[in-house]
């Protein structure tokens, strides 16, 4: 009978006891003598899958478990026969088995679950990196770059080279004359199982050679010339999911420990896990990748850094062990490089390629000579290194270097500067050694040039500045000596309206842009007004006033301005007259008003009138009963004595009352734009407020006095000002509390009126009770002391 029906790929379980394995040894094989009685053809499927069950939980391998049974005495077909039973029930069966054949060719890779993440040191030591230190040592940041995690792409065609292990699912594709596809994954033992077929070892061996090996298995079980010329009939392997596997990272690194990662993984995805090299201590150059005991790579990052070189980015395999060592000689670069850092040197290696490290001397860099602070074993020292030392000098531990700026200064450098048509820096020598020869470089002088005098500023060997006049237009027409320059000279020629005050004139009044332009030769009045927009409707253009300064010298006092007054044609023609008189600089011209001509003004009516609303003023002349007129009256309902007049939001206490009555008294206001005439309907309330118990409103009832209205708000309040009461009428009048002869006379309350009560000031020098309660007693306490004493 056979006993194939263990062909599960591999089994996982192992069983940690001797005795439990010879146990379950025992079990399978006395099961498998339950089987020997009858043929396998005889067999059920219950029966075969209840075996399959049973040596599954065994714990035994397959080949084992087949071992057992020819030692039992049976066949190779027995065996055979069996493999094919449980085949067919596998085909048959919706579950997913290990090493069984699939058709599904759209299968992608993947990588095993549970992978090594960035996490706290795994063997619990600190951690030790500087965030400072971090920032200086040149290439501690490549590790701290998120997107930059160095994690392996398994979407890439499978590496020839890459060596199969356990865990592994080998993808075997048979296309032309046969088509079949298996999914094939490594057992613990290295094998894979193809139905039917004996296990084929697979582990250390590359995917090609698995692949050849499997290819000669299956031309032993019915592939007759698979894979050879003229079959028609090929194979091909690649790799499905892919296995995990485990690197131990130890010395200076910041998070050491073991981690685990995809089989396609690199050394430097493993550094990244790890956090890279210390920074304090650990070397970016002198990195092993430890494969059994013996060092296959030694990493170096700055080829990476410097170069995008991936050589040594290695594959690592399981049980790889990347030892970072601690550094040997770091030196400090500073100043004027394109990479100021912290760099490692390795033997050998001189200032030349350190100066390569940085980048090589920035733009500014002073490279006639590099500044070298050198730890000796007492105290420092200063070297100074020549362009022709950097080859040969050879960097110590500790050492650090500084590039200087070059110097803020030219040496071949003159400037012209002013009235020229180039100004600018212009190198001295090659035909410019003068200062006739540097004002014709420059094109020569603008015509506003002021020629009487010119300076030339001059750099002492002190670096004081000294100063030297010439005159250009003598120097110009060779009346003097040209002037020969010096480096870091600098020519300044004048303007004329730089030695001036800015020329200008003015205009303002009824113009439609009042403002200050500048001057310009042969402008007259008429020009500048245009130039203002021309005149304001009101103007009157034939009462123009221009102030002039004077500029007169004499010692007589007299008036130092001129006042011209002139007529002009409103419409601004050009006339002989006009061109007459000229502006000049510093002139004022005044536009004056027409004197009777004003914008409109208006008054707004409200409230009892027969017709109110908005009414323009008619002449300077109108008053308040002349706008009642026009609105046609009062209403029969208007209540005069509440009238108001508002002027700027202010309210003016009048008596309309006593207008409509007697238009000829002095309460009939002219009136003026924008003000507010308010007539009321009658009110029927009176309101008191102030220092009363209940300030409150209240009807209005006729022969009540104020004291009566106080007595309707509950009264006074004990900081009640009663003799300062008064009374605000509707029309915006007031009227107080008066005093004769010790008596006093109350204001009359009319509808509409408001009753104010004053409060009296706070008297913060008032004493509180327990003041006063204690200088009484020590009143009393002094009154005894002295009765006593007098009856001594």
């Amino acid at each position: 009978m056979s006993v194939t029906t263990l062909a599960i790929p591999f089994y996982s379980f192992r069983l940690s006891r001797l005795s439990q394995v010879l146990f379950s040894l025992l079990l399978t094989i006395s099961t498998l003598s339950g089987f020997a009685q009858s043929r396998v053809d005889q067999l059920s499927d219950e029966q075969v899958q209840d075996f399959y069950r049973r040596a599954q939980s065994s714990g035994l391998s397959e080949l084992q478990i087949e071992q057992a049974a020819m030692s039992q005495g049976y066949t190779m077909d027995d065996v055979t026969k069996m493999r094919r039973r449980i085949a067919q029930i596998r085909s048959r069966s919706p579950r997913s088995y290990q090493g069984s054949g699939d058709t599904d060719t759209s299968i992608v890779r993947s990588s095993p679950t549970g992978l090594s993440r960035r996490r706290l040191d795994s063997l619990g030591l600190p951690r030790t990196d500087s965030a400072s230190l971090r920032s200086r040592v040149f290439g501690a940041s490549l590790f701290q770059n998120a997107s930059l995690s160095f994690e392996p792409d398994i979407r890439i065609a499978t590496p020839r080279n890459y060596v199969v292990g356990p865990d592994d699912e080998l993808l075997l594709d048979i296309y032309g004359a046969s088509s079949e596809n298996f999914r094939l994954r490594v057992t613990p033992e290295g094998t894979v199982k193809i139905p039917n077929l004996a296990p084929v070892i697979v582990s250390g061996l590359t995917v090609e050679q698995a692949e050849q090996r499997i290819i000669a298995r299956l031309r032993q079980g019915g592939f007759q010339g698979l894979g050879t010329a003229g079959s028609g009939t090929y194979a091909t392997a690649s790799v499905g999911k892919i296995r995990s596997i485990r690197v131990t990272l130890v010395g200076e690194v910041v998070r050491p420990g073991t981690y685990t990662i995809s089989s396609l993984g690199s050394a430097f995805n493993a550094l990244y896990l790890a956090g890279g090299p210390n920074p304090e201590t650990g070397s970016f150059r002198r990195i092993q990748v430890i494969r059994g005991n013996r060092i296959i790579r030694t990493i170096d990052l700055y080829d990476f850094l410097l170069r995008a070189d991936q050589r040594d980015n290695i594959r690592l395999q399981d049980q790889d062990v990347i030892r970072v060592a601690e550094y040997q000689t770091r030196v400090d670069v500073q100043g004027e490089v394109r990479r100021p850092y912290l760099f490692e040197l390795l033997p050998g290696e001189t200032f030349q390629n350190l100066l390569s490290f940085a980048g090589g001397f920035n733009d500014e860099a002073y490279t006639a000579s590099v500044s070298v602070r050198r730890n000796t074993a007492r105290e420092r020292q200063v070297i100074n290194l020549a362009p022709e030392e950097f080859a040969q000098f050879t960097p110590k531990r500790g050492d650090r270097y500084t590039i200087g700026r070059i110097l803020d200064r030219y040496e071949n450098r003159v400037q012209i500067a002013g009235a020229v048509m180039r100004p600018g820096d212009y190198a001295i020598g090659n035909g410019i050694t003068t200062v006739s020869e540097l004002i014709r470089r420059a094109d020569g002088l603008r015509k506003d040039a002021f020629t009487t005098r010119a300076n030339i500023f001059r750099e002492k060997e002190n670096t004081d500045i000294e100063n030297i006049p010439f005159d250009v237009a003598k120097l110009l027409n060779k009346e003097v000596a040209d002037i020969p320059l010096q480096r870091q000279d600098s020519v300044v020629i004048q303007s004329i309206r730089s030695l001036r005050e800015p020329y200008y004139v003015s205009i303002e009044g009824a113009i439609n842009k009042p403002d200050t332009f500048n001057f310009a030769d042969n402008m007259t009045v008429s020009d500048l007004i245009t130039l203002a927009g021309g005149f304001q409707e009101g103007a009157t253009a034939n009462r123009l006033e221009i102030a002039r300064r004077t500029r007169s010298d004499s010692t007589m006092e007299q008036d130092n301005t001129e006042i011209y007054r002139f007529s002009l044609d409103r419409t601004l023609s050009l006339n002989a007259d006009d061109a007459r008189f000229l502006l000049q600089p510093f002139d004022r011209v005044y536009v004056r008003t027409q004197p009777y001509y004003g914008n409109q003004q208006q008054v707004v009516v409200m409230g009892e009138v027969m017709h109110p609303g908005t009414y323009a003023i008619l002449n300077q002349t109108e008053r308040i009963n002349d706008i009642l007129a026009r609105t046609g009256g009062l209403k029969p309902s208007a209540y005069l004595l509440g009238s108001q007049l508002k002027r700027n939001r202010q309210v003016v206490g009048t008596d309309i009352r006593a207008i409509i009555e007697n238009p000829s008294s002095e309460g009939n206001l002219l009136l003026q734009d924008r003000d507010t005439l308010y007539i009321p309907r009658r009110s029927d309330v009176v309101t008191i407020q102030g220092a009363v118990l209940n300030p409150s409103i209240v009807s209005y009832e006729a022969g009540l006095s104020l004291k009566d209205y106080v007595s309707l708000a509950g009264g006074y309040t004990e900081n009640a000002r009663v003799g300062r009461s008064y009374v605000a009428y509707p029309n915006g009048r007031k009227d107080r509390t008066k005093r004769f002869i010790g008596l006093k006379s109350y204001p009359d309350i009319q509808p509409g009126s408001t009753v104010i009560v004053p409060f009296k000031p706070l008297d913060n020098a008032r004493l509180s009770t327990i003041e006063r309660v204690t200088i009484l007693s020590v009143t009393g306490s002094l009154v005894l002391a002295v009765l006593n004493f007098l009856r001594r």
